[in-house]
């Protein structure tokens, strides 16, 4: 039977996770209130961001980032998609003459 907790991000009792995702105080209090479901959101919703923002996880400052991120999103009043951010196959500012859809990419990292 999975462990339920009262996950703080859907303020409802919902199965939460097997293990702290994060090491230290975070990761213990994420363990504690956030739902399994809650964290595939975050999941979904790094991945944007990782890509948005070309974030290289394997760097101590955008680690930081994206830890300061995990917390709002939890914990915070909510978190916003990135500004800019167009989800793929939108049509970037304007109208299009044909062709191929827009893929939403990115821009890349200078």
């Amino acid at each position: 039977m999975a462990r339920m907790v009262f996950c703080n991000k859907f303020q409802r009792e919902l199965p939460g996770l097997e293990r702290q995702p994060v090491p230290g105080p975070l990761g213990e209090r994420i363990f504690n209130e956030i739902s399994e479901q809650a964290c595939e959101m975050w999941r979904e919703h790094q991945t944007i961001m990782i890509n948005h923002y070309a974030l290289n996880p394997a760097d101590p400052n955008d680690r930081k980032v994206l830890r300061e991120h995990m917390e709002e999103f939890f914990f915070g009043e909510g978190s916003q998609m990135p500004e800019g951010w167009q989800p793929a196959g939108a049509a970037a500012g304007g109208s299009s003459k044909g062709g191929a859809p827009s893929k939403g990419a990115a821009p890349a990292k200078k």
